[in-house]
Order: C-alpha cells, then sequence, then structure tokens
C-alpha cells in the first residue's frame, strides 16, 4: 500500500475515532500530495520517495511554527503544532542515529575522497541523496562539518 493510499485509510479511522489533531494531520498530508500529483510536470503519480520528501518538509513546518507560537508566548498552539508533528513522524521511517549517521557519512567521505573542509559541497551532494529520509539535514551538515574538520 503506497503511503498516499495508508494516509486515506488513516483520515477514515480518524474520522470514526473522533480524533481531531490526526485528522487535521493527515488532511494536511493528503492535501500536499494531492497538490504533488496535479502539479505541472507530475504524471498523477506520487511515489513513496516523494511522498516521504513531502512528510519532512511538513514535520520541518510544524516544528517552526510549534517555535514560534512559543516565542509568542502561544503555548496552547504551539502544542497542537507538536501533536501534528507527532502524527506526520509516524508515517517516515526511524531516523539514524548519531553513531549510525557518522558510521554512514565516513563511507561517503571514503567514497568522494574527501580531504578537508573544501570538499563539504562534494559530501552533502551525496549524502544528503543517500541519507534522505534517515536523517534530517541539519544534522548531516553539523556532521559532515565535523569530520571534515578532523581530517584537515
Amino acid at each position: 500500500m503506497s503511503l498516499f493510499d495508508q494516509v486515506s485509510e488513516d483520515i477514515k479511522k480518524a474520522m470514526l475515532a473522533k480524533d481531531k489533531v490526526a485528522l487535521d494531520a493527515l488532511r494536511g498530508i493528503k492535501k500536499e500530495f494531492l497538490e504533488a500529483k496535479t502539479a505541472p510536470g507530475s504524471n498523477g503519480e506520487l511515489t513513496d520517495d516523494k511522498a516521504l520528501q513531502l512528510l519532512q518538509k511538513l514535520v520541518k513546518q510544524r516544528k517552526e511554527s510549534a517555535e514560534m507560537y512559543r516565542n509568542a508566548s502561544r503555548n496552547e498552539l504551539a502544542e497542537e503544532e507538536m501533536a501534528q508533528c507527532h502524527v506526520i513522524e509516524q508515517y517516515l521511517p526511524a531516523m539514524m542515529s548519531e553513531a549510525e549517521l557518522a558510521a554512514a557519512l565516513q563511507a561517503i567521505l571514503a567514497q568522494v575522497g574527501a580531504k578537508g573542509p573544501q570538499d563539504m559541497g562534494k559530501v552533502m551532494g551525496v549524502a544528503t541523496k543517500q541519507l534522505a529520509g534517515k536523517a534530517e539535514g541539519r544534522m548531516i551538515s553539523a556532521k559532515v562539518k565535523e569530520l571534515l574538520a578532523n581530517l584537515a
């Protein structure tokens, strides 16, 4: 079952359970999926890889919104955003631990032949493709900087 179909099924379950938070989050996901399917240049299909990218984007948006609400002392809205974020995260694969990320990046450094910080762009290009959906871009970038600094 594709992620699109899974979300559609879960919307029905959330309706029956009268789970407003999950329903709002799932409707947001489905809206993004439908927009991606009907976007110019798409062939009416939504691959699971593209769906995962959209889910990651939604999680990032929810976290940023929650942070802005906290800064504005609107904790009830921040909690609602984080609750929706947790619903969306259930559809993402498990994130890599820091040790797993370091090991994967070491392999990428060896593969690319990185010699120092000047190779950051080359390493990030490969790392973001290989680790998409497994680690946040911010974490990848920080770890790559750290590993490249140790090589220099």
